[in-house]
């Protein structure tokens, strides 16, 4: 690049210079000559004559104040000066754009057939000059004119009129009556099959539902719709919080940077986070649905009604949100299931990027591209603080401090630091301490030495936490620690400390801490950080037998899990250990026993014992070694994998003919068809006739968990039927594109010399679409994050083949190629070998001339 972009820094804030009291916009959509009319009224908020918009990839039509031509101004690509402007007065601007040509699916773009806007962080600024910055919060009201072939003309808020013009196009207003920042802005134009329902509040109001879908996927949006109610009417009960609009509209998209979003009364969602039946969807699907919908609705209030004032404010809105989605499916479903995906987020993406050169607080300091900071540490590790402070404090004073903060800062834009306030003015607990979690870099350890006095009835715990060695706070933190005892017939023994009981949740304040727990006539098994209670590592020497004695009897599904995890994360660093001495690998036959064991008792929640007996990924067991052993973890979960194929195959077949598994989709179906994909997993590594009947009747089901989890099984086992079976499917489904991800996500992990080669070939495949980012994450990125033998292939080609998608994907989204670098950070990790094979491919991207900001900012923090 000929210039490097400036950073950003938060220190550096300022408050805007003026405010905007209103806005009117006026869209004529044409493909490639959409005409933006802005008219607002400004008002200068300190004795300023100049006014700096911000404006990308714009042409200026006209510009009028007060009604009048207006030429004291100047522009570059960036921004639009105004000078000699007095203290009040009207702007009205006309800017063309051409949404058509805009592949960056920011701003307004035209894909697929249909009008989409997208304009968070910063894609306003691609529609029209404005401050577009979220602490500028005003009225909208939004006029879209468009052809009769697109029916539906929408935008945020509720719809105050509607016609046809003299030229026969039509046109329909919509006013939003809450101030909101740009970011939030909405507008959708096209034709869509629609959902209608209702919703009552809690006070009485009618609401009503719509859900647009593309044509011919009504059948696919009833889930989404349900999800949508569950989540109204849980966020009344939990929260107390009611909706506040007439209407509220989901529109999904097929080509979309992200998830979905939240803007007022109007959210528009990548397809793929909506549309689900059993054919075509999975029970995952169906989990992620309910999630994400979820996740945006409470954005009306946690992000809407109450926003961030700058963007590096962001984890005040999403790691908010993402607790309240967390607890929504965890309240509506298994709670340690939800807390099992919750960890493995943080311990599979979260603690990478901890320990990479993208670390950051929660809060960051210093932005390039903000686009790049909607990050898991952001969002998931965001999550994580706040259920720690809803731990400290508890449902009910957490609740005080949520309605005080509504109460205190409805419609405006806050920092984090303005939400921790209230939170400790309502609970009257001092979080001063506990603040320090906004500005800590990386994952802190924490050291546990434990040890029994049999004389005293002690047994006594002391913790030492270590912070990261890049982290700028070396203080001690507020960690709250809960901790279980396990007597040898797994009992949980009372927690007795100076000779009171105490709750299981220990508050770690000191660098050092010594607990000692009393009337403990035995040595226990200590469950440590029970349910994940706080974002660290714990380094304590457990013992196999101990983690076995915790897998059978922890009161905490997720502790028990979290036990599984550890004991194959302590039989892999042994394998490696063989492995690299020569030796064979062997998984304990203790262990064996132990998961033989259940799937013949099979107690309690089925899918809880299908995760029990997983081996953890390549991904999770890499975070446990410095230098990421790559060939020697491969070769270690595969063994691993054979040895619970061969040894349990006779409990793997038993327990997959006991699941009762009828097709529907309440938790105890979901479970069982959880169970049954792990084992048939399993059994096909070492199949015979019984498992090849099996696979096929999975395979040809009506029920796409199963259809995939067959397919997932034939091709991890390399069985001969492969190749048939996903021309079958592709035969079969190559109408239905969401479908169709799954099946380049199922390519994306064939094993072979040849499988590079194959995704090359896959990209003439008539439904791949590199501008699209579905299919390119579910190709390509499905290859690099769950095919580690390919992808790490010592002779550098899975590492070309990513450089080269990076280098093309940097014309066409910038946005979608900085997310898939991510695979390339962590290139110090490996050895040297590896090492410089993926620094020459990001060597290739910082040479290039044109390199964008969202890639030149991962790529510069990489290589330096």
């Amino acid at each position: 690049m000929e210039t490097k972009p400036q950073a950003k820094y938060l220190k550096d804030y300022t408050a805007p210079s003026h405010q905007v009291e209103k806005l009117e916009l006026t869209f004529d959509l044409h493909p490639t000559q959409t005409l933006v009319t802005a008219q607002a009224k400004y008002l200068a908020l300190e004795a300023q004559r100049s006014l700096t918009l911000d404006g990308v990839d714009l042409r200026l039509i006209s510009l009028k104040v007060n009604g009048k031509s207006f030429d004291d101004y100047h522009a570059n690509s960036t921004q639009l000066v105004l000078n000699n402007l007095p203290s009040e007065f009207e702007l009205e601007i006309v800017t063309e754009i051409s949404p058509q040509t805009n592949t960056a699916l920011e701003g307004l773009y035209l894909a697929g057939g249909a009008y989409c806007t997208q304009c968070e962080a910063e894609g306003f600024r691609k529609i029209t000059y404005f401050l577009d910055r979220p602490d500028v919060l005003t009225v909208y009201t939004v006029t879209v004119i468009g052809d009769q072939s697109m029916p539906f003309l929408l935008s945020n808020g509720n719809k105050i009129a509607q016609g046809t013009r003299e030229d026969g196009r039509h046109y329909t207003t919509w006013h939003d009556p809450y101030k909101k920042p740009s970011y939030l802005f909405a507008l959708v134009a096209g034709d869509f099959d629609e959902l209608k329902d209702e919703f009552i509040t809690c006070s009485g109001r009618k609401v009503e539902l719509v859900l647009f879908v593309d044509k011919g996927n009504l059948s696919k949006a009833p889930h989404a719709m349900a999800s949508l109610k569950n989540a109204m009417k849980w966020d009344e009960e939990r929260f107390n919080l009611e909706y506040d609009l007439d209407i509220y509209m989901i529109v999904a998209v097929d080509f979309f940077n992200m998830g979905a979003m939240e803007n007022k009364g109007l959210n528009v969602f990548n397809s793929a986070c909506v549309l689900a039946n059993q054919q075509t969807a999975t029970d995952r699907d169906y989990h992620t649905i309910e999630s994400i919908v979820g996740h945006e609705y409470f954005h009306n209030w946690t992000g809407n009604r109450v926003t961030c004032r700058d963007w590096f404010q962001l984890s005040l809105k999403e790691g908010l949100t993402v607790f309240r989605d967390q607890e929504f499916s965890s309240d509506l479903g298994s709670r340690g299931l939800n807390r099992i995906d919750a960890v493995m987020a943080m311990r599979m993406h979260q603690f990478a990027e901890d320990a990479g050169p993208m670390a950051h607080p929660i809060r960051p300091n210093k932005v390039i591209e903000m686009n790049n900071f909607y990050t898991v540490t952001v969002y998931n590790k965001g999550a994580e603080v706040i259920r720690m402070m809803h731990t400290l404090l508890g449902e009910q004073n957490f609740q005080k401090g949520m309605q005080l903060y509504f109460q205190r800062h409805d419609g405006q834009a806050v920092t984090c630091d303005d939400f921790v306030a209230t939170m400790q003015e309502a609970s009257k607990t001092d979080l001063t301490q506990f603040k320090l979690w906004y500005e800590q870099v990386g994952t802190p350890s924490l050291k546990v030495v434990t040890s029994f006095n049999e004389e005293q009835s002690h047994y006594v715990c002391t913790i030492t936490q270590q912070n990261a060695k890049h982290d700028p706070i070396q203080s001690p933190l507020h960690i709250p620690f809960a901790i279980e005892l396990l007597d040898k017939s797994g009992n949980t023994l009372p927690l007795i400390v100076n000779g009171e009981s105490v709750s299981k949740v220990i508050n770690l304040t000191q660098k050092e801490q010594t607990i000692v727990f009393e009337k403990i006539s035995e040595r226990p098994v200590a469950v440590l950080l029970e349910d994940f209670s706080a974002p660290v590592i714990v380094n304590y020497d457990y013992q196999l037998g101990e983690l076995i004695h915790i897998i059978a009897h922890a009161s905490s599904d997720y502790a028990r899990w979290e036990a599984a995890q550890q004991a194959f994360t302590l039989q892999v660093r042994e394998a490696v250990t063989k492995h690299e001495q020569g030796q064979q690998i062997i998984l304990s036959s203790e262990l064996l026993d132990t998961f033989d064991k259940l799937l013949r008792e099979r107690e309690g929640d089925l899918a809880l014992l299908a995760e029990l007996i997983k081996v953890p990924s390549f991904d999770t067991l890499a975070t446990a070694f410095e230098q990421v052993p790559v060939d020697a973890l491969n070769e270690s979960i595969a063994q691993f994998e054979l040895s619970i194929a061969n040894t349990l195959n006779s409990a793997l077949k038993d327990a997959f003919m006991a699941c009762a598994e009828n097709g529907e989709l309440g938790h105890e179906a979901v479970s069982a068809r959880a169970l049954k994909n792990t084992c048939l997993y399993y059994l096909a590594i070492c199949a015979d006739e019984q498992v090849y009947e099996w696979l096929e009747s999975h395979r040809m089901s009506d029920n796409m968990t199963l259809v995939l989890g067959a397919l997932k099984a034939v091709l991890n086992a390399q069985l001969d039927s492969s190749a048939t079976a996903m021309a079958e499917f592709d035969s079969r489904w190559r109408h239905d594109l969401l479908v169709m991800d799954k099946w380049f996500s199922l390519q994306a992990t064939r094993k072979g010399d040849d499988a590079i080669e194959h995704i090359y070939h896959l990209y003439t495949h008539p439904c791949f679409d590199k501008a699209n980012p579905n299919r390119v994450r579910a190709l390509v990125g499905s290859f690099a994050r769950s095919n580690p033998e390919q992808f790490h292939r010592i002779d550098g080609k899975g590492y070309e083949l990513l450089g080269d998608l990076l280098i093309e994907l940097n014309a066409i989204n910038p946005q979608n190629a900085s997310r898939m670098i991510t695979p390339f950070m962590s290139w110090k990790r490996f050895d040297s070998r590896r090492q410089q094979l993926m620094k020459a491919q990001l060597e290739r991207l910082a040479d290039m001339s044109d390199l964008s900001d969202d890639l030149y900012e991962k790529v510069d923090k990489a290589l330096s």
